[in-house]
């Protein structure tokens, strides 16, 4: 057993989690990264082109830029945390000079509208270890571990390449693990299978906004890419009729009419009257767009091709585990989350933030998260833990319920993809469709609390499964107790949207699940 003792441990190696890293060490803390795969490659960063919200220090400019985000967040977003993510944001950026060289004044005037992913996270990985942070890749997380009065105060997981587990006491940690996209074949999404929500609420932590998970990509059918070339795009049916689709600026319109289309057979793509420039925009921010279209000899801006939507779930989504203040610690003490493991509702409220607020989200929050984790963890340097005084908190896919049996685990995600991807359920969302899913992913969860155990390496996956099946049944129980339509989430029997309905609900739980409105028990503490 490798034992690892540190301030701050940080969970993931995505973006958020690169910010986190860097703001616990600036802080003073000793302070470990773990990831899944190698951070600066895994998650949906590293083939992307992330934009930010990124707005000059002029009060006009950055109170207009509030007041449009609001007009899209149907009333469940906060403008105090809105002007903090962009002031983060403007400010963190030129950090990054040293290793990402901006075109511009060296101080992020002139900072270009997209980065490279691959080398925006080599950045964040460079500048991290600049720091004295210690990388672990290939380093999954299975579970988290707690003192008896339930803080968190570690972790433990399994070493890919040595083959043999490894526990890490700290101070705090910091849940920056990604959301989930169910396996639907979204680029760079494979890894990111709820892990994080499922740890979270395992340790006693909650979920806000996980019925806001209605949101999906448009690619080439053959393969997901990014979604920056479409915004000029017409569409056609298999008759090369014209489609009436809205524009992206009608965000649940512009869906819903696709999803429409969709129902009726094979929709084309048409890029002739794509905006001047954008050719030359995607081949240097979002060089693995061009690559799909270019190994099959299509030119994206020429010819016409089929397309096909891919789920994004909670990554372009807006719910994850619930933010307790302004350092972005959860509702449990020890556990902090950051970027699409946590909720994106204070900036996105009921609809996604897009490239440009989901990336500052990611920064910010990653920033604040580290801070917050690395000024609790070294106040408490003198409180003596011990491992073995450390309780494990896994569950589904460590330690069944009964004997362990074989689980037909890609039936179990075969079953997830059915009732969270496909499109009549998860846009025109009823009662009767909900409820019907709830008791089939009710059924699949406890066929595998019941029976699955995966010992070494195979446990990863058992707790990818495990993440899978609880993160669907959380975000289809919180659809089904928002009884409207607000933002991403539409109900065909509720059409409307409800002032009732104007809170962020919680949800908890894993036999039985929870919901809640969160107005009547909880006040935001803003620094």
């Amino acid at each position: 057993m490798k034992e690892i003792i540190t301030d701050v441990l940080i969970v993931g190696g995505g973006m958020a989690a690169g910010w986190a890293a860097i703001s616990a060490a600036k802080t003073g803390a000793s302070v470990v990264v773990v990831d899944k795969g190698f951070m600066g490659t895994s998650g949906v960063t590293a083939p992307a082109g992330p934009n930010h919200w990124w707005v000059p220090p002029d009060p006009e400019r950055r109170e207009e830029a509030v007041r449009r985000r609001l007009e899209t967040a149907f009333g469940l977003a906060d403008p105090e945390w809105m002007k903090r993510i962009i002031d983060i944001t403007w400010q963190s950026i030129p950090e990054l000079d040293p290793w990402y060289p901006f075109s511009g004044d060296g101080k992020g005037g002139l900072f270009r509208s997209g980065l490279r992913g691959p080398e925006y996270l080599r950045a964040l990985r460079h500048y991290a270890q600049s720091l004295g942070v210690t990388i672990l890749d290939h380093h999954p997380v299975l579970e988290l571990l707690t003192r008896t009065d339930g803080a968190v105060r570690g972790a433990a997981g399994y070493d890919r390449l040595a083959r043999h587990p490894w526990r890490a006491l700290a101070g705090s940690v910091v849940m920056a693990a990604g959301g989930c996209a169910f396996r639907s074949g979204l680029l760079g999404s494979h890894s990111n299978t709820g892990d994080g929500y499922l740890m979270g609420i395992e340790a006693g932590a909650e979920l806000s906004g996980m019925e806001f998970c209605v949101s999906y990509s448009i690619s080439p059918a053959w393969l997901s890419t990014r979604t920056l070339p479409y915004t000029g795009a017409r569409y056609f049916n298999a008759s090369g009729q014209q489609l009436d689709i809205p524009g992206w600026n009608k965000a649940r319109e512009y869906l819903c009419s696709l999803a429409d289309a969709f129902r009726e057979g094979p929709v084309y793509a048409d890029l002739h009257e794509a905006p001047a420039g954008l050719a030359a925009i995607i081949r240097e921010i979002q060089p693995a767009t061009v690559a799909a279209f270019d190994r099959r000899g299509v030119d994206m801006f020429r010819d016409r091709f089929e397309v096909k939507l891919f789920g994004e779930g909670t990554i372009r989504g807006i719910g994850g585990l619930r933010i307790a203040d302004a350092t972005c610690t959860t509702t449990v003490p020890g556990l902090f989350a950051a970027g699409d493991a946590a909720t994106r509702e204070h900036i996105a409220g009921a609809s996604s933030g897009g490239g440009a607020q989901n990336a500052a989200w990611a920064l910010s929050s990653g920033v604040l998260a580290g801070q917050g984790a690395a000024i609790s963890a070294m106040r408490q340097r003198d409180d003596k833990v011990v491992f073995a005084a450390l309780r494990p908190k896994g569950r589904v896919g460590l330690r069944p319920t009964g004997p362990v049996r074989a689980v037909n685990q890609k039936s179990i995600i075969k079953t997830v993809q059915n009732e969270m991807l496909d499109l009549d359920k998860s846009i025109w969302r009823s009662e009767k469709k909900l409820t019907t899913s709830q008791e089939i992913l009710d059924a699949a969860w406890h066929e595998i609390e019941n029976g699955l155990q995966g010992k070494g390496l195979d446990a990863v996956a058992a707790r990818e499964t495990a993440a899978m099946v609880a993160t669907a049944r959380w975000c289809n129980a919180a659809a089904l107790a928002r009884q409207e339509s607000r933002g991403m989430h539409v109900r065909t029997d509720y059409p409307a949207q409800r002032q009732e309905f104007e809170s962020r609900l919680v949800t908890t739980g894993l036999e039985k699940i929870i919901v809640r409105s969160e107005s009547s028990v909880m006040t935001e503490v803003l620094a």
